[in-house]
């Protein structure tokens, strides 16, 4: 599709190595897509609120995150996404080092779009982040920016 909008992401991921390694499979993508990075959900919430050293931030259209974060965890930056407004519709996936059901259960009763387990061996972790960003560039449409309710209708 042509007229598709390009790729804003927040990731939200404490490692550096996942980090290094999801931005290295975006690259041998040539994916010109922007991917903001931050290591806590304090951060996010900052990002995404445009606060502190993010004030120039772009809103981004999708976020990439952990659950296992420091400072804030991961279930309390969902539950903050989804009692606000202007952040809810923001698509989410949950990739993550954890397999635990109550992770699972819990990131989809707070309406994650995806849950994702994050794979050990390196090669297939490349493999899943162009599976993910093939599917959200290629396939999903997100709902368009709107400033009122009223322009749904």
């Amino acid at each position: 599709m042509t007229d598709r909008q390009p790729l804003e992401a927040l990731l939200i991921d404490p490692n550096p190595e996942d980090v290094r390694l999801f931005l290295e499979a975006l690259e041998n993508e040539k994916i010109t897509n922007s991917i903001n990075i931050v290591s806590t959900g304090a951060k996010a919430l900052d990002f995404l609120h445009q606060r502190g050293e993010y004030t120039d931030a772009v809103r981004p259209n999708l976020i990439l995150m952990d659950i296992e974060l420091p400072q804030m965890d991961g279930q309390e930056l969902l539950e903050e996404l989804n009692g606000d407004p202007e952040l809810m519709h923001i698509p989410v996936i949950v990739l993550t080092g954890s397999d635990k059901a109550e992770d699972i259960v819990q990131s989809y009763d707070l309406h994650v779009n995806a849950y994702v387990q994050k794979p050990v061996e390196p090669d297939t972790f490349l493999d899943v982040v162009r599976s993910l960003e093939g599917f959200w560039l290629e396939v999903v449409r997100s709902p368009p920016e709107y400033e009122e309710e009223d322009d749904l209708l």
